[in-house]
């Protein structure tokens, strides 16, 4: 079932707010910018042009932002996981050795200079897959140690990806907030560095960071749009909320009142962000969240992300898992003229809100919808989990991407 709630709070009359530069900033922005785009493997991710699912909805464009690709880990995660590790490494080795942060360098780091420091080092967080891998990935591309916390449900095709860069797994009772809980008492009996994407009472540092890695895709994507045609408007999945505020900031630090109408999607069973907005503070869900689209099964909000979204946000959506896998299938089997996309169950719940409002008349008014829209979305993951991938659609992505 989809529902919309379209938030009061919300203001297109005001630059971006100072006090919330503190949080995301141009600034920052490109520092991780200049950081990530020199890592070995960095590219641009496509910005793919879906005319014929726009044609099919009455709308203007569709353009799908695909991190299906991003540094060979299947996600956006890749962005802001693997950025907040190496800004630890480089704050803790620093202070060990007596130096300013920024002679730590990633080639440093690579060649083995800080080895021994490096080594003596443990990263730990908890995941409902792609920020875990993230995590993992760099820690074995700067050198340290890692521990990954997986709740209940999170799938074993998923865990066995992130064992594959040498971190090791635990698997917890619980969900996913469960799991974070349980990492950070792991990490202070054991002296480790957690490095959540998520941030709350006490833990804000770094989950900036990884928020500010998150923005390079935003980045890239108004980059990549055409010319004199901005988009007018914006749906992005929650989840904790991290990406959804750091695409968010940058878009309105940038465009200020001339941003895109920005509305948040979520899964029906794990609407933490949805359920806020209408109290108008943070509220948790609790139980087992349990939807397919496991990125996003949480239940509650980033402290940090609340306070870019709350004042910044038009909209909040629910979707169902069943409009998740329907789309997943139409992707895989495009309308005339677009690409196949293999898409992970979580990249798809911002383009399933918009194709689900833009079906609706009254949703469709409520946020301006129409044959002039020209919509930006994100497609957050690839098929991470080629199983339960190939269980969903019918098709192994391989297959997909291949034919068509």
């Amino acid at each position: 079932m989809t529902d919309l709630y379209s938030n009061p709070r919300c203001r297109h009359d005001i630059p971006y707010p100072e006090p919330l530069k503190a949080i995301q900033s141009l600034a920052a922005h490109e520092a991780a910018r200049r950081e990530i785009a020199a890592w070995p493997g960095f590219a641009v991710t496509p910005l793919h042009d879906l005319r014929g699912l726009a044609v099919r909805h009455g709308l203007g464009a569709i353009r799908y932002k695909d991190e299906g690709d991003r540094f060979g880990l299947g996600s956006f995660k890749a962005l802001g996981g693997a950025y907040a590790v190496l800004r630890q490494l480089q704050k803790t080795i620093a202070a060990t050795c007596g130096i300013a942060p920024e002679a730590v360098t990633v080639a440093d780091l690579r060649a083995g200079r800080y080895r021994d420091e490096a080594s003596r080092l443990t990263v730990i967080c908890a995941t409902d897959g792609n920020h875990g891998r993230s995590v993992a990935w760099g820690a074995s591309l700067f050198g340290c140690a890692c521990v990954i916390y997986i709740h209940a449900t999170v799938s074993a095709g998923r865990e066995a990806a992130i064992a594959g860069y040498g971190a090791k797994v635990v698997r917890t009772a619980g969900n996913y907030d469960d799991s974070v809980r349980q990492a950070q008492q792991a990490a202070t009996a054991n002296g480790w560095l957690v490095i959540s994407d998520t941030s709350y009472p006490g833990y804000q540092d770094v989950p900036r960071d990884v928020m500010q890695g998150y923005s390079v895709m935003a980045a890239e994507a108004l980059a990549q749009w055409p010319a004199g045609d901005m988009p007018t408007h914006v749906f992005v999945q929650g989840g904790v909320g991290g990406m959804a505020a750091a695409i968010l900031a940058y878009l309105w630090e940038t465009l200020g009142a001339a941003r895109p109408v920005f509305v948040v999607v979520e899964p029906d069973r794990a609407d933490c962000l949805f359920r806020s907005a209408r109290a108008g503070r943070p509220v948790v869900v609790e139980g087992a969240l349990d939807t397919i689209m496991a990125g996003l099964a949480c239940g509650e909000v980033s402290l940090l992300a609340w306070q870019i979204l709350d004042p910044g946000a038009d909209a909040f959506m629910t979707i169902s898992d069943e409009q998740a896998a329907a789309l997943m299938r139409r992707l895989a089997s495009p309308a005339a003229g677009d690409p196949a996309i293999a898409a992970g169950e979580s990249a798809v719940a911002g383009l399933a809100g918009a194709l689900a409002a833009a079906e609706n008349p009254a949703l469709a008014a409520a946020l301006g919808l129409d044959a002039a829209s020209r919509i930006l979305v994100f497609g957050s993951e690839g098929a991470t989990d080629p199983a339960l991938y190939r269980q969903i659609v019918g098709r192994s992505p391989e297959d997909v991407k291949g034919r068509g």
